[in-house]
């Protein structure tokens, strides 16, 4: 009984030693802030933001970003500061503070990212939480268009709506292949890839970057040619965070026509001829096809809650609508498009056509940073697919919709080919190009948080399901579609982090994981910018064996 209080009182020591610490860091910290950054005066917003603020700025600016509302409970963890620089220079002090203090970063400029990496920072193994800032880009958002160089500076703290209009300020006939959802910040896009509508026209976003702007570890901004070509190459996919501070991007802008036909038409399940859209890889790289089914739920006249599955047909034609019509009766007759189901537009116009608001609607919904969905929480998971999956894998993953405990469960396939088979896979660290016929995309909504543990064992359940009939050697899964289960469930939880970043890096890049190491352990040996799936440098293998 002696030996068990001694324990105890040995482990209250530690805690409160511990307590002590954290808080003096936290101290000194925000002695450092203060004395490189000057808050402006009352007139202007701040630019150190900490839960003591008496006009709850910090509050409503860390909660305006979050998409996950997984995220955003009492007991997720919470920064001690949440820095919006205006300068470069409130970056270079940030970093400077956290590393003379031990402060970690988070970067966030959308906040899109779907484990919240951008606004919280756990340690999983040890259950505890370290201390963070988080850095949030949105005041750095300028977009500086060039229309005879077919290019654009754009900050990383602009979203990608805000990207697409001022492209169409100046031309109707330029654009920048990235994704649909206008809320999404550029930092995030980039680094983890990017794909959209014209990603079988003129491939991924983060192919298309001519040159960055980056503050490193040392807090130094360097360009591509300073940078050198090693750091250019990782932070267009590889993600960015891992590396620095990515301040702005030089992107190239591709040619569309000044009207692109768009649908958008929902079907019974049993009416879209699966097996053929899953050949949609193959047509005409003008055309591309997004599919999704998804769950809907009612009562019947008992008062029996039912759950119905509906395919929802989204897709862009860069072209007329009578040659997308013919297209479209070519490839996919099935479906039975009507003339009155289709929209001719211009390509700026999709964005808002694709992001729920009416044509009616002035275009400058696409400059707000508020989504228009509605949000819940929810958890994702993604695939690629290689070989044709047999009729009957198909339809028994989506029989899986069914299941009435689900709550709203989605299945999108968006499909490869084009632009994207063009380019090598060491060309930037995303890697899945050739041979990918599509990418699979699960996901799980709920809204009451006791809700969670069913909705995500249901996920993971599909995904194991699916492992027979997916991408091997490694299963591949999208950057962008960040998942920690990824070498959390794969190991005992006794391995190394270099171990555990192999399993998810290997999933993530392939091939081009070791070099994405070998880069981290030039510009960041000692781990400055680190989050709990970021790149490790060499180095951490040795210090985390000793």
């Amino acid at each position: 009984m002696k030996s068990f209080f001694a324990k105890i009182i040995f482990f209250l020591f530690l805690f409160l030693v511990a307590s002590s610490a954290n808080g003096t860091r936290h101290e000194d910290f925000f002695q450092c802030l203060s004395t490189h950054i000057s808050n402006p005066t009352s007139t202007h917003e701040p630019i150190i933001h900490t839960p003591n603020d008496n006009n709850s700025s910090y509050s409503t600016l860390l909660t305006s970003s979050i998409h996950n509302h997984r995220f955003s409970t009492p007991s997720t963890p919470k920064p001690t500061a949440i820095i919006t620089p205006s300068h470069a220079s409130h970056i270079q002090a940030t970093v400077f503070c956290s590393k003379e203090h031990g402060v970690q970063i988070r970067i966030r400029s959308g906040g899109h990212d779907y484990e919240g990496l951008s606004y919280t920072s756990y340690n999983n193994k040890k259950n505890v939480t370290s201390l963070f800032v988080v850095i949030d880009l949105r005041h750095l958002s300028s977009i500086s268009v060039d229309v005879e160089s077919q290019s654009a500076w754009v900050q990383t703290g602009a979203t990608l709506g805000q990207l697409y209009y001022r492209i169409a300020e100046k031309s109707e006939n330029l654009a920048f292949p990235a994704g649909d959802c206008h809320t999404v910040g550029m930092g995030g896009q980039i680094g983890g890839g990017g794909y959209g509508y014209l990603t079988r026209k003129h491939g991924l976003a983060a192919d298309n970057v001519l040159d960055a702007e980056i503050i490193d570890a040392q807090g130094r901004i360097l360009d591509r040619k300073s940078m050198g070509e090693d750091l250019f190459w990782a932070i267009r996919g590889g993600g960015a965070a891992s590396f620095g501070i990515v301040l702005a991007w030089k992107v190239r802008l591709v040619p569309v026509p000044s009207k692109v036909t768009v649908l958008s038409v929902w079907r019974n399940m049993e009416h879209v001829a699966t097996k053929k859209f899953l050949n949609a890889h193959k047509v005409d790289e003008d055309l591309s096809i997004y599919i999704t089914f998804v769950t809907a739920s009612y009562v019947d006249e008992q008062g029996n809650k039912k759950i119905v599955v509906e395919a929802n047909v989204r897709g862009t034609f860069h072209g007329a609508m009578d040659r997308f019509l013919e297209l479209m009766q070519e490839e996919f007759p099935e479906l039975g498009l009507q003339r009155q189901e289709c929209h001719e537009m211009r390509w700026v116009e999709s964005f808002r056509f694709f992001n729920l608001y009416g044509n009616d609607e002035s275009l400058d919904v696409l400059l707000s940073r508020k989504s228009n969905y509605n949000l819940m929480s929810f958890k994702v998971k993604s695939d690629y697919v290689k070989e044709p999956i047999p009729d009957d894998v198909f339809e028994a993953m989506l029989g899986r919709l069914y299941e009435i405990e689900v709550g709203r469960a989605y299945v999108y396939l968006f499909p490869y080919g084009g632009k994207v088979n063009e380019i090598s896979e060491s060309a930037i660290p995303l890697p899945y190009r050739a041979g990918n016929l599509y990418m699979l995309h699960y996901i799980v909504r709920w809204e009451e948080e006791e809700e969670e543990e069913k909705h995500l064992s249901w996920i993971r359940g599909l995904y194991n399901y699916m492992t027979p009939y997916v991408s091997k050697n490694p299963r591949a899964t999208y950057l962008n579609f960040r998942d920690l289960d990824i070498g959390m469930n794969d190991n005992d939880g006794n391995t190394t982090s270099m171990e555990e970043a192999a399993i998810w890096g290997s999933k993530y890049f392939n091939n081009n994981f070791n070099r994405l190491v070998h880069v981290k352990s030039i510009v960041d040996p000692t781990n400055i910018f680190t989050h709990e799936q970021s790149i490790p440098p060499l180095l951490t293998h040795v210090y985390s064996s000793i």
